[in-house]
């Protein structure tokens, strides 16, 4: 499966919206933005939470340098589904 084509223009993490779809490098939509983590003010992307799940109820956190290209209309990681899936749950990422 590859990545959605339609995704739009390349975007910023200062444009990312709650509920942007986050696809895995092998097309897989993994889950939709939660939060943006990141100073602004510092122009510093720290990544994203990502809510997972069957209800999107679960929470994952996405390194910055785990996301390969922000989209207008998508996110795409470096991380293939498997790995995608097994990213550490929100509460378990040090506090972040």
């Amino acid at each position: 499966m590859a990545v959605p084509e339609d995704l739009g223009t390349p975007g910023s993490y200062i444009s990312l919206e709650r509920r942007t779809p986050v696809f895995s490098s092998d097309g897989e939509e993994v889950g939709r933005v939660e939060e943006v983590l990141a100073d602004a003010g510092a122009d510093v992307f720290d990544g994203l939470v990502v809510a997972t799940g069957a209800l999107g109820r679960e929470r994952r956190f996405v390194e910055a340098a785990q996301v390969e290209e922000i989209y207008e209309r998508g996110v795409v990681l470096k991380l293939d589904a498997a790995q995608a899936r097994a990213l550490p749950h929100r509460e378990d990422a040090g506090g972040r």
